[in-house]
């Protein structure tokens, strides 16, 4: 936490010295932002997980990655939405966090439904399963 608000920080300064006497701010390209404020492995974990539906907002500083609805073309009258918060540096179990929302179409109209516990603990478990799977594949021996 305290090496994320450093760089934070850190950044800000860099930006408010971005801006001359009367000049226009430059802009730092999205491309040159590289701080992964989070877990590594649990990121590309979560990215991984979640790369058959599309995304809508990524913030690999904060550790959030939200889709946007997905609709399985095998159960067409259901739609799904994911939210995933890594909320440490380590990879740990309780580091990530999932939330799902779910719809069903009912009449033409999309109706919220409830989403079953197992559904988010099984995403929660490939997420950590394939970051111990890549931090294992990096391991330099």
């Amino acid at each position: 936490m305290l090496a994320r608000l450093a760089t934070a920080t850190l950044l800000a300064l860099a930006l408010a010295g971005c801006g001359g006497s009367g000049n226009r701010p430059r802009q730092m390209a999205a491309s040159q932002v590289t701080t992964i404020g989070v877990n590594s492995y649990l990121w590309r974990a979560s990215l991984e997980t979640l790369s058959f539906m599309p995304l809508l907002q990524t913030d690999s500083a904060g550790g959030v990655i939200v889709t946007d609805w997905y609709v399985n073309p095998n159960t067409p009258t259901e739609r799904m939405k994911v939210t995933v918060t890594i909320l440490d540096s380590d990879l740990r179990a309780d580091a990530v966090r999932v939330a799902a929302q779910r719809e069903v179409n009912q009449n033409g109209q999309w109706v919220a439904a409830a989403v079953q516990a197992a559904t988010v603990q099984k995403l929660e478990d490939i997420i950590l399963t394939r970051a111990r799977d890549l931090r294992r594949g990096s391991a330099v021996g």
